[in-house]
């Protein structure tokens, strides 16, 4: 028999349950099946590309597993996600000690910096419903004050570091069809093709996080915590609607 759900903590039929993870998670899942959907037609869209290359390079194309499992696909994808954790790894930073008035993206002018362990409910200041370690005075503590920071630059440097690893990989190959002697590593991290993958990114990413800051000073979106409140004055700071 089905136990019948409960307001105070009963045990819910399974559909109640699934709907409510669906809607309590609906952000989070509505943007990791749109990265597999753009992942997904990357690979189609690359394959494609690639062998159309080696085509009219008078080579034979190669299947489209053998594509997703090559250098060339690694270092297209990796050399956006690089970028991606850059942008938020440096946006986490910047907003403890810079402020943009007017930008619910930025604290209030004043408030710049790590603020005291009371204002952050840390350390004795940790309430019943803390996480665990928030509670900690030693290197707990510290870490995990930072661990968003932390981790956000921790794959930023892998992804860069996998971009760099499958970037002289598929440059080298290219090298190869075109009779030309391939580079190290080493040499590949000062070469124009690792730099201009690399900058790309990094000028669309530093653009994007400036006009987010700034539009969101002047315009707004109604229900968005991203906006100020549509009534908000424009000099209002670190207001979400």
């Amino acid at each position: 028999m089905t136990p019948a759900p409960e307001r105070g903590g009963g045990t819910a039929p399974a559909p109640r349950r699934v709907r409510r993870f669906l809607r309590h998670n609906g952000l989070g899942l509505f943007f990791l099946t749109a990265f597999l959907l753009a992942l997904a037609g990357q690979a189609v869209a690359g394959h494609a590309e690639f062998n159309d290359q080696l085509v009219s390079d008078g080579m034979a194309p190669i299947g489209f597993g053998t594509y997703v499992m090559s250098s060339d696909f690694a270092v297209d994808v990796t050399e956006n996600w690089q970028s991606e954790y850059l942008q938020f790894f440096l946006y986490i930073l910047a907003t403890v000690w810079l402020v943009q008035r007017g930008s619910p993206e930025s604290k209030e002018p004043g408030r710049a910096g790590t603020e005291s362990d009371k204002g952050q409910r840390a350390g004795r200041y940790a309430t019943e419903g803390s996480p665990r370690w928030a509670a900690a005075t030693d290197w707990r503590g510290f870490v995990y004050s930072r661990s968003l920071g932390l981790v956000m630059g921790t794959v930023f440097l892998l992804s860069w570091l996998t971009q760099s690893v499958t970037g002289v990989a598929a440059y080298n190959e290219e090298q190869l069809r075109r009779l030309q002697a391939p580079v190290s590593w080493t040499e590949y991290l000062t070469a124009a093709d690792f730099w201009s993958r690399t900058l790309q990114n990094w000028q669309s990413e530093m653009l994007a996080i400036a006009s987010m800051a700034v539009l969101a000073i002047y315009l707004r979106q109604r229900g968005s915590p991203e906006s100020k409140p549509v009534g908000a004055s424009d000099s209002a700071t670190g207001v979400e609607g």
